[in-house]
C-alpha cells in the first residue's frame, strides 16, 4: 500500500492543506492527529482516494486566513476511525513545499498549487548522524524538560538516532509558532539542529532571568 517518493515528479502538484497554529511537520516526522470537523474529514476522504495520500500542514499567519507560504506536505500512513465518528490519522513527513498560489475550489476546504523544487534536498537519502554535540543536547533538555514540567524516556533518547531524535523534539517540544516555522524554513538538517537548540538555550535563559527576578521582588 505504501509507495516511496523519492523525485519532485512524484509530488501532487495541487496539494489539500491542513491549517493548524502551532502544529509543526517535518519530513520524516510522524504527526498524529484527531480529525473532527466535516471539512477536514472530507478532506481526508478525498487524500485516501488519491494517488498519494499526502495532506499539506501549514501554520495560520496572523488575522483572516492567511498562511505562511511554506509549509510540509505528509502522506497518510495510519487511518482509524473511532465509535463517534473521528477520524485518528498519522501523517509522515515527505517534502516541504510552497505555496504559489491558492486554488478556487467548491470543496470545502482549501487547495493550493504547491511548489516543491526548492526542497528537492528532504527527498535526498541522509545519514542517521549529523554533528550534534550528544552531551550538550541531552544538558539541554533536561534542563528544558524540567521547566516544562515534560516527562521524557531518556533510554529512549539514548537509543534514537540524532536525525530522529531533533525531527521529533522540534515537533513536539512547545515552542512558538514563528519558531516552529522558523525550524521548518531552515536550509538545511545541520541549520534546522542549531535553530532549534538555539531557541531551547534561549528559553531555558529566559526562564532562568525570570526566576531571579521574581526572587528579587520577593526579597525587597
Amino acid at each position: 500500500m505504501s509507495r516511496k517518493l523519492t523525485a519532485i515528479n512524484d509530488l501532487p502538484g495541487i496539494l489539500p492543506i491542513f491549517p493548524l497554529s502551532g502544529v509543526l511537520l517535518l519530513p520524516g516526522g510522524n504527526l498524529p492527529l484527531n480529525i473532527f470537523e466535516p471539512r477536514y474529514m472530507a478532506m481526508v476522504d478525498d487524500a485516501l482516494c488519491s494517488s498519494s495520500r499526502m495532506i499539506g500542514m501549514v501554520q495560520p499567519k496572523g488575522k483572516e486566513d492567511a498562511v505562511y507560504q511554506t509549509g510540509c506536505a505528509g502522506r497518510i500512513t495510519s487511518f482509524a476511525e473511532t465509535d463517534d465518528g473521528r477520524y485518528l490519522i498519522t501523517l509522515s513527513g515527505v517534502c516541504r513545499f510552497h505555496i504559489k498560489q491558492e486554488i478556487p475550489t467548491e470543496q470545502s476546504y482549501r487547495r493550493v498549487q504547491a511548489e516543491w523544487e526548492r526542497f528537492n534536498i528532504d527527498l535526498a537519502p541522509h545519514a542517521d548522524t549529523i554533528a550534534v554535540d550528544r552531551a550538550r543536547l541531552n544538558n539541554l533538555l533536561k534542563a528544558y524538560f524540567r521547566q516544562q514540567e515534560l516527562s521524557c524516556d531518556w533510554d529512549k533518547v539514548e537509543l534514537t538516532g540524532d536525525v530522529d531524535l531533533l525531527t521529533a523534539l522540534a515537533m513536539i517540544c512547545p515552542l512558538k509558532s514563528s519558531e516552529k516555522q522558523a525550524i521548518l524554513e531552515a536550509p538545511s538538517i545541520e541549520s534546522r539542529t542549531e535553530i532549534f537548540l538555539t531557541m531551547i538555550e534561549m528559553a531555558i535563559s529566559h526562564n532562568v532571568i525570570a526566576d531571579d527576578d521574581d526572587c528579587g521582588s520577593c526579597c525587597h
